[in-house]
């Protein structure tokens, strides 16, 4: 009896399974680590654009009327939709402001709450 060295069909075949599997688990976990670095870097675009409008209302140097207006952000290329929220306070001398920051698909991405007086 001569024997050969060497590896089996089967056993190349479940090698070649054993591959696969660790391939595809290998891709989706570089895939869901593509998706969360593309979430934060939109977060951070959009909280960029909460931060200007912000900045933009205390420079303006006075108490922001109550209600909600709307603006567009362009940050690195991408659009931004944002609302700016102004509500009263118990003390007549300030002011709650909120801007809230969306996609341009809609979706919320942020919202930056302060307090604002004259």
């Amino acid at each position: 009896m001569n024997r050969r060295g060497g590896f089996t069909l089967i056993e190349v075949m479940v090698a070649l399974a054993i591959v696969a599997i660790a391939l595809a688990a290998g891709s989706r976990a570089a895939s869901s680590v593509v998706g969360t670095s593309q979430r934060l870097n939109d977060v951070v675009l959009a909280q960029w654009c909460a931060d200007n409008q912000l900045t933009e209302l205390r420079m303006q140097g006075q108490l922001p009327a109550v209600g909600k207006t709307t603006f567009n952000c362009m940050q690195l290329g991408r659009t931004f939709q944002g609302t700016l929220k102004v509500q009263p306070t118990p003390n007549p001398s300030f002011r709650r402001v909120d801007a809230i920051v969306a996609n341009d698909e809609g979706r919320e991405m942020v919202t930056i709450s302060t307090v604002m007086s004259h």
